[in-house]
């Protein structure tokens, strides 16, 4: 009887793991059977808005646009609320995104003695189903058990088929071994929110640090691996190995095209960022000339076996704003799709303008809003009419200067706030436009989430309020003029 139920508990597991196999490879081969057609790449650029999440795209790989009237994407409302470094995962079934970042903000007047030494220990994350609609951004602690982590910067992430789960990589500042210095550290996650005990990844000898490094799979082993490492040591280092985790071979680095990180001279750079060409074998290594402020620049191989089969590239164009280290993705067409769908559209630059006091128009002043005549700089009275955060059939007002921030109302007043993808934001952003309720020549505008109430002004402040009186109705009607 027990050699009986031993013969079908083999058989039933046997079965098991076949019916297992056989899922996993039917979502490997369906997402792999998706052709790609385009890029995308997630970055920062620099200034007071700067530090968040843009997004560029490309057909070629080589020449990019910048999305969303080139306005970042997401904003970091959480830990120092800005953001650096982003870098673009997919789940292999391709059913779940992630982007991960560096949780900074230089440009709040954090020194960099303190951003480097007494910095977070956290990384930014948001996640997606579509890579349109995110969540809300959280923190994720990666580095508060190393003792003495002074930051948590250049996160990247790769999936390790051999574990099931993800590997996320990144520097920290601590000191080990009586070196204070940066150093790669890694740990494994599932879902993003919860992480194993972080441990050293790459240590260079010395006081050589490491920030930036970044991995590019190959699953054909063109070159002799798997897998291929660029890292900002010195020098841009290239590394070979067939495991994640396990010994990586030293190929060679790219002084002889003299390009370096610093250690022997040239074109200094920093933030290497792997781009494997969709419709050949063929890669791009992406350098950011951050010493000469030119920005990215790509050098290409099609076997990364060798760092002296790398090539320059001329024909190349990045878009308007500067690019400072990220991530590329390639798309499929479905996701290229929705990207351009949401993110690819131009829209108008707009004002609007009071009915009744028709030389004053809707305007932020110190993230407050009101009415006014004269407003200057004229910016501060220009919005882009978008969807409507919580439904696409309405409308959100995004601020020209300050893109990624939208009027909103909170407690029945009028605020310019940075976007921070809560379903609250959304809705209190969120306006349906109607006929004036003075003139339906011109337009009112219904809360979403308060119908019976409308954007009109009171004393020359914004505010939200239900309209019952012919004073009401003029207060309550603009006109959307460019």
């Amino acid at each position: 009887m027990q050699r009986t139920l031993s013969r079908l508990g083999s058989a039933l597991l046997a079965a098991l793991l076949l019916f297992t196999a056989h899922i996993l490879v039917g979502v490997d081969r369906a997402s792999a059977a998706d052709p790609l057609t385009g890029y995308l790449m997630a970055h920062f650029t620099e200034g007071t808005i700067g530090e968040q999440i843009y997004f560029a795209h490309s057909k070629d790989g080589l020449h990019w646009t910048d999305l969303n009237d080139g306005a970042p994407v997401l904003l970091s409302t959480v830990g120092t609320k800005g953001v650096r470094d982003p870098a673009i995962v997919r789940s292999p079934a391709g059913d779940k995104y992630w982007i991960i970042a560096t949780d900074l903000h230089t440009s709040s007047g954090e020194s960099w003695d303190d951003a480097v030494n007494r910095g977070s220990t956290s990384l930014v994350v948001w996640e997606s189903a579509d890579l349109v609609n995110w969540s809300a951004p959280r923190l994720l602690n990666v580095a508060g058990a190393i003792p003495g982590a002074g930051d948590a910067w250049a996160p990247e992430a790769i999936f390790d088929p051999a574990s099931g789960d993800y590997i996320v990589y990144w520097a920290t500042n601590a000191t080990l071994n009586g070196i204070k210095k940066h150093r790669i550290y890694y740990t494994r996650t599932r879902d993003f929110r919860t992480v194993s005990a972080p441990a050293v990844y790459i240590d260079r000898p010395g006081t050589q640090f490491t920030i930036d490094t970044q991995i590019v799979e190959s699953p054909t082993s063109v070159g002799g691996f798997r897998y291929y490492r660029a890292s900002a040591d010195g020098q841009i280092t290239i590394e070979g190995s067939n495991s994640i985790l396990g010994s990586w071979t030293r190929i060679g680095d790219l002084s002889h095209m003299g390009i370096s990180n610093g250690a022997t001279g040239g074109n200094v750079v920093e933030g290497p960022m792997w781009m494997k060409f969709n419709d050949r074998t063929e890669w791009a290594l992406w350098l950011d000339q951050f010493k000469t402020g030119r920005g990215y620049m790509p050098i290409t191989s099609a076997n990364l076996g060798s760092t002296n089969n790398f090539r320059t590239v001329s024909d190349y164009a990045l878009g308007t704003n500067r690019k400072r280290h990220g991530g590329i993705m390639s798309l499929t067409a479905a996701e290229e799709g929705r990207v351009l769908g949401k993110y690819g559209v131009s829209r108008p630059i707009n004002r609007l303008q009071s009915f009744n006091f028709s030389d004053r128009f809707v305007r932020h002043a110190n993230f407050d809003v009101r009415i006014d005549a004269n407003v200057s700089p004229v910016q501060d009275s220009q919005f882009r009419i978008m969807p409507g955060l919580a439904d696409s059939s309405a409308v959100s007002f995004q601020s020209v200067n300050y893109p990624g921030y939208y009027l909103r109302h909170q407690n029945y007043d009028f605020v310019l706030a940075p976007y921070d993808g809560t379903a609250q934001f959304q809705a209190d952003a969120t306006f349906r436009q109607v006929p004036g309720l003075a003139s339906s020549s011109w337009s009112s505008f219904q809360s979403y989430n308060h119908p019976d109430h409308y954007i009109r002004h009171y004393a020359y402040e914004l505010k939200l309020d239900p309209i019952t009186t012919a004073t009401g109705r003029g207060d309550a009607t603009f006109r959307v003029t460019s």
